[in-house]
C-alpha cells in the first residue's frame, strides 16, 4: 500500500519558524541566496539554535511515543536544498524525528501544503502565510522574537486562539468596525443562537480535538486549548454557542471585554497563540510564542485613496498603524 499522511495531524514549519536562523537570514538580505548557502554549508556540522516553534513540535511528536504515528510535522521552506542538509541534522541534533521536508529555493512553498494535507503551517514570511490562508489552510506568521519555555508544561499542549477572524469568521467583527461596540452586542445577542460561521483555524481546532480522542491515555501528553477574546457578555454566549454546535469542547474560555490579553496568557503559558491582530500578538509574544493569523476585515487592504475632484489631487492614505 502507498504511503499516506491521512488520519495524522499534520504539521508544516518554515526554517525559521523551528530554527533561529535569522542571522543567516541577514547575510542573505545583505548578500544574497550563495552566500546564504555557504554559510549554512559552513555550519553544516554547528546545529542551529531553536526556533519559536521548536517546543511546539517537540509536544507534537510526543503524541507518537507509544509508536502510534499520529502526528507528522513537516519542514516546508524557501530554503535551497544544501541548506536543506543542515535543517534536518539540526533536528535531529535537538532530538526531534523528522522524515520529510519540502525546500524550493525561493519559491513560494505553501502550493504543497495540499498534497501534504497540512493542518498548520507557521512560517516566518508574510506573503507565504497570505497565500496559504487565502488558499483555505491554518496559516500564521511566526513572532520570531517570542518569549519560548521548552519546559512550560511538558506533559500539557497548551493551544489559545482567538475567536472572531480566527476560531470564527469576520462576519462579528466587520460589525464591530463598520457601526461601533453598541451595535456588535446587539448584533450578537439577536443571532446568540445561530452558530457562526467557522473561521481559518477552525480546521486546527477540529484536529486538535480528534488528536486528542485518538491518544486518549495512551501517551503521557494531552492537548490544552483556549479562547482568548475581546468579547464579553452579551457576545460570549454566540461564541460558546458555536462551539457546542461544532461539538468541541475548550478548557478554557476568557471574555475579555478589550483588557490586554497579555497578561492572561502569562498566566495560561501557551505553546502558540493565534490572534488576527498585530498589537494582540505582540502583547501575546511576550508571555509566549505568538502567531500573526492575517485575515479578516482588519487585515484587508487599504482601499486606494479617493480622488480629490476639487483640486485635482489625490487624497491622503488612511492610516491604521499596520505594520506591512
Amino acid at each position: 500500500m502507498p504511503v499516506t499522511l491521512d488520519n495524522k495531524l499534520v504539521v508544516a514549519l518554515s526554517s525559521r519558524a523551528l530554527f533561529d536562523f535569522e542571522e543567516e537570514n541577514g547575510v542573505f538580505d545583505r548578500q544574497g541566496d550563495d552566500a546564504y548557502t555557504r554559510l549554512q554549508l559552513e555550519r553544516l556540522d554547528t546545529p542551529a539554535k531553536t526556533g519559536v516553534a521548536f517546543p511546539l513540535a517537540r509536544k507534537l511528536l510526543a503524541f507518537n511515543g507509544d509508536g502510534q504515528h499520529r502526528v507528522e510535522v513537516v519542514i516546508l521552506s524557501r530554503n535551497d536544498p544544501v541548506s536543506g542538509l543542515r535543517v534536518f541534522r539540526s533536528a535531529s541534533a535537538g532530538g526531534l524525528v523528522l522524515e520529510r521536508g519540502v525546500f524550493t529555493r525561493g519559491q513560494p512553498p505553501w502550493r504543497y501544503l495540499r498534497p501534504l494535507g497540512a493542518h498548520l503551517f507557521l512560517s516566518a514570511h508574510d506573503q507565504d502565510v497570505a497565500d496559504a490562508l487565502a488558499a483555505g489552510f491554518p496559516a500564521a506568521r511566526v513572532f520570531s522574537r517570542s518569549v519560548v519555555d521548552a519546559v512550560r508544561h511538558p506533559n500539557e499542549l497548551r493551544i489559545a486562539f482567538d475567536g472572531d477572524a480566527v476560531l470564527f469568521s469576520d462576519e462579528a467583527e466587520r460589525v464591530f468596525q463598520s457601526a461601533g461596540l453598541d451595535a456588535f452586542q446587539s448584533h450578537e445577542r439577536d443571532h446568540a443562537s445561530r452558530p457562526l460561521p467557522p473561521g481559518p483555524f477552525k480546521p486546527l481546532l477540529d484536529a486538535l480535538h480528534r488528536l486528542q480522542k485518538a491518544a486518549g491515555e495512551k501517551v503521557p501528553i494531552r492537548v490544552r486549548t483556549a479562547l482568548v477574546t475581546a468579547r464579553s457578555a452579551p457576545a460570549h454566549e454566540r461564541a460558546i454557542r458555536t462551539l457546542m454546535d461544532w461539538g468541541i469542547e475548550l478548557d478554557e474560555a476568557m471574555f475579555l471585554g478589550g483588557l490586554g490579553k497579555g497578561p492572561f496568557l502569562r498566566e495560561f503559558e501557551p505553546d502558540f497563540f493565534f490572534d488576527d491582530q498585530l498589537a494582540h500578538c505582540e502583547s501575546a509574544a511576550l508571555a509566549g510564542p505568538a502567531g500573526h493569523v492575517a485575515s479578516g476585515v482588519v487585515n484587508a487592504p487599504l482601499p486606494p485613496p479617493a480622488a480629490d475632484t476639487t483640486a485635482g489631487i489625490r487624497g491622503p492614505r488612511r492610516k491604521t498603524g499596520r505594520r506591512r
